[in-house]
């Protein structure tokens, strides 16, 4: 029962953590500004992770690697340390595969995330500081559903769809991790 508190506990810190620096990294991507509440909470939360990979990981391009690399030490150290609360190490290859697909999972997890909140906000009558942040994060991903999909009475069907696929990419994520574990 101590293993699983402890276990909860230290992913919720660590996806909140790894989050925000995975949400710096695609707000950087989709060049949306972080002169918002928004982005002033990623960088307040992700800034002591990232600010020092900077000097040694500089950006390719519109890619803020010190971001993802912040993101994937977390999830390393997280699993690293999860092992050894098991009474063990496991082999590298065995946390290289749980961080990298963990990481995956939550990049997943945050879109959906974004996607819901972006669909809430839409409904809202009311204009906010955010609508343009989550525009800028949301409508490039459901861009494509939107040319081919019919809007039925107006209503914008495309988060739901992408939506819905997001989380069969969580089903096949889960099914791929449990067969390269079984590999290793």
């Amino acid at each position: 029962m101590l293993y699983q508190i402890t276990q909860f506990l230290l992913n919720v810190v660590v996806s909140l953590l790894a989050g925000a620096c995975l949400l710096r990294l695609y707000m950087q991507w989709q060049q949306v500004g972080f002169r918002n509440p928004l982005g002033q909470f990623v960088m307040a939360v992700s800034n002591w992770a990232v600010l020092p990979l900077r000097r040694v990981l500089p950006a390719l391009g519109r890619l803020d690697t010190a971001s993802l690399a912040a993101a994937v030490l977390m999830e390393l150290a997280m699993m690293t340390l999860l092992w050894l609360l098991q009474g063990g190490l496991a082999p590298v290859p065995v946390i290289f595969i749980d961080a990298a697909f963990d990481l995956a999972g939550l990049a997943i997890t945050g879109l959906m995330v974004l996607l819901l909140i972006y669909a809430l906000m839409s409904w809202m009558p009311t204009r906010s500081v955010l609508d343009s942040v989550f525009e800028g994060l949301c409508a490039p991903l459901l861009a494509p559903f939107r040319n081919v999909l019919p809007r039925p009475g107006g209503f914008d069907l495309s988060p739901l769809v992408l939506l819905v696929l997001l989380q069969v990419l969580t089903i096949v994520l889960r099914h791929l991790q449990a067969s390269a574990l079984g590999l290793v």
